[in-house]
C-alpha cells in the first residue's frame, strides 16, 4: 500500500479545492435516484426501457443513427477499431503515441484483437492533416482524441478536423472519435455536439469524466456498426444482468452538467492566468483551449511539493495532491475544472497564489 505523501495530506485536509466536482463518493448515487419512482423496471442484460430511451437519447445528441451504452471507454474504444479493421480486412489502426490505448492499457488492444498500432505525430503536439497524409503504412481506422490529455487538452482547429475528416473518407480509412471529454470541448470549437461528430464514423463519449457519473461510456454511430458493437459487448462480458445505476446516473448528471461546460471553460481560462503569474509556473495550453490543462514548474519536484504542501496547509485551498517529475528542473501536474472551482472564495483563491509565488521565488 503506497504512504501518503505531506502533499496528498494537505490537499485531503482542505477546505476548498479548486478542480473538479467534489469527492466521489456513494452521494453521486443518492442524488441521482431520490426522484426516481420504486416502479422503474431495471434493464436487463441490455434490453429494456431505462437503457434503450437513454441509448436513443444519447444518439440523437450526437447525431448518430445509433448508440449503445459500455461499462467502459476501454471496452468500447477496443471494439470500435476491431469492427472497423474486420471490415476492411487490415489490422491497423492510426493514433497519437500517448493515446490512451497505447500506455494506458496495457496493450488491450494488440493482445486481445492483434490489432497493430501506427503512432502519428510527435508526442508533444496534436495529430496534423500533415501526419496523415503522409502515412506509410494503410490502416483500417484513424482515432483522434479531443482534447489530448496527456499533453494538457490541446486541440487541433476545427478546420484541420474537417480536412482531415475529408481525407480519411476520400482514403476509405474509418475515422473514429476518442471523444471522452467531448463535451468540454464544445465551447472553444463553438460547436454542437452532433456538428463535431459529423465528422467522425465512430463516436466513444465518457459518462464519468466530465459528466461526472459512477462509471460507463456510450459509442455511436451506424445501425450496423453498433449491431456488431453488441455482439462484441456480449463477447467481452459487457452486458452484465444490469446496468441501470450507471444509466440513470449518467443521465442525471448528464443533465446537470452537460450546460455548464462553457462555465467550466473560462473558469479554467481565469485560473491559468493565476498559474502563469506565478514565479517558475506556466500553463500547457498557455490559454486554455477547454476545462483542463497542465501546469508545469520549472524547478525541482521536491521544492514545489513543499511549497504547495505549505500553501494548502496555511490557506485551505487544494490546488494538487498530486505532482509527477519530467526531469530533475520540472514537474506537473494535471487540472480539470468542474463544480468546485465556483464556490471558492476569489479572495482566497488570490490569497493563495500570492503565497505560493513567493515561496517559489527564492
Amino acid at each position: 500500500m503506497n504512504e501518503t505523501s505531506p502533499l496528498q495530506a494537505s490537499f485531503k485536509q482542505t477546505k476548498h479545492q479548486l478542480a473538479g466536482h467534489g469527492k466521489r463518493n456513494i452521494h453521486i448515487m443518492k442524488k441521482a435516484f431520490q426522484d426516481i419512482e420504486g416502479n422503474l423496471e431495471s434493464d436487463f442484460y441490455g434490453e429494456g426501457k431505462v437503457i434503450e430511451d437513454f441509448q436513443e437519447k444519447m444518439a440523437q445528441f450526437l447525431g448518430k443513427e445509433c448508440a449503445v451504452f459500455f461499462p467502459s471507454g476501454t471496452m468500447a474504444q477496443q471494439i470500435a477499431l476491431r469492427i472497423w479493421c474486420d471490415d476492411k480486412g487490415l489490422p491497423k489502426v492510426a493514433y497519437h503515441p500517448l493515446s490512451h490505448l497505447e500506455i494506458h492499457e496495457e496493450d488491450g488492444l494488440k493482445e486481445l484483437h492483434h490489432i497493430e498500432s501506427v503512432l502519428l505525430a510527435d508526442e508533444n503536439r496534436v495529430i496534423e492533416l500533415d501526419d496523415v497524409m503522409e502515412m506509410k503504412e494503410d490502416v483500417a481506422s484513424l482515432l483522434l482524441e479531443l482534447p489530448q490529455r496527456e499533453i494538457g487538452g490541446q486541440l487541433p482547429s476545427f478546420e484541420t478536423l474537417e480536412k482531415i475528416s475529408k481525407y480519411c473518407r476520400d482514403k476509405g480509412i474509418k475515422f473514429h472519435l476518442d471523444g471522452a471529454r467531448l463535451l468540454e470541448v464544445l465551447p472553444y470549437y463553438k460547436k454542437s455536439a452532433a456538428e463535431v461528430c459529423a465528422l467522425f464514423d465512430s463516436v466513444y463519449l465518457s459518462l464519468y469524466k466530465g459528466i461526472g457519473g459512477i462509471a460507463g461510456a456510450i459509442l455511436a454511430g451506424g445501425q450496423d456498426f453498433i449491431e456488431q458493437s453488441k455482439i462484441w459487448k456480449r463477447r467481452h462480458g459487457g452486458d452484465l444482468i444490469s446496468l441501470y445505476p450507471y444509466i440513470i446516473t449518467a443521465d442525471y448528471y448528464f443533465e446537470m452538467r452537460s450546460q455548464n461546460m462553457q462555465k467550466y471553460y473560462e473558469d479554467a481560462q481565469e485560473l491559468a492566468k493565476f498559474f502563469n503569474a506565478c514565479h517558475g509556473g506556466s500553463t500547457v495550453p498557455h490559454v486554455p483551449v477547454s476545462n483542463m490543462f497542465h501546469v508545469h514548474f520549472h524547478q525541482a519536484k521536491e521544492q514545489v511539493e513543499t511549497a504547495l504542501t505549505k500553501v494548502q496547509q496555511q490557506t485551505g485551498i487544494g490546488i494538487t495532491g498530486k505532482l509527477k517529475e519530467i526531469d530533475e528542473n520540472t514537474c506537473y501536474f494535471e487540472v480539470s475544472l468542474g463544480d468546485q472551482y465556483r464556490e471558492v472564495p476569489k479572495e482566497s483563491i488570490n490569497n493563495a497564489f500570492k503565497l505560493l509565488d513567493e515561496y517559489m521565488d527564492y
